[in-house]
């Protein structure tokens, strides 16, 4: 039972929590602004390791994606496995895009940028989530919402002390 003496401490953290999510936000749009980037690629300037971002969301699984559905986002380049694909990502990047810029989300909560394993993903709460193992993942998991509010709280001075 709420009692009202319950609610200004429930007021406090509803507030708190809020601004954190705004503050992410914000931070992400300016740090894309200045041109402040971190994002997970390869050599080739590839992100998820070519799988269809896409695709952790509609088919629940990792697809490869091909070279000639690609897109750009954020300072990296992403394949699709198909038009539609690669169509959906057009009109939203950032809804698709992975979170901690596709490093391991275990690794931003503990903040350390940390390689991942494709198959150690995750969508909570609409986030695609990389991990660098299931082990990790697990991990990750016996907290989801300290996790990951550790890894947003983390990922500005990640970007901000590495960040191009």
């Amino acid at each position: 039972m709420i009692t009202a003496s319950l609610f200004p401490s429930l007021f406090r953290h509803l507030a708190m929590f809020a601004t954190v999510v705004v503050a992410a936000f914000l931070f992400d749009a300016t740090a894309l602004a200045e041109g402040k980037t971190l994002v997970n690629v390869d050599k080739a300037g590839l992100a998820v390791q070519g799988y269809d971002v896409v695709a952790f969301f509609t088919d629940g699984k990792p697809v490869k994606g091909a070279s000639q559905f690609a897109s750009s986002y954020g300072g990296a380049n992403y394949y699709f496995a198909s038009a539609e694909h690669k169509s959906a990502f057009d009109k939203e990047p950032a809804k698709y895009a992975p979170q901690f810029g596709g490093y391991c989300a275990f690794g931003a909560s503990k903040n350390k940028l940390v390689s991942i394993e494709v198959d150690a993903f995750q969508v909570v709460n609409g986030r695609l989530l990389l991990q660098y193992d299931k082990g990790i993942r697990d991990k990750f998991n016996k907290d989801t919402a300290g996790n990951l509010k550790l890894a947003d709280t983390n990922w500005p001075g990640l970007v901000s002390s590495k960040g191009k």
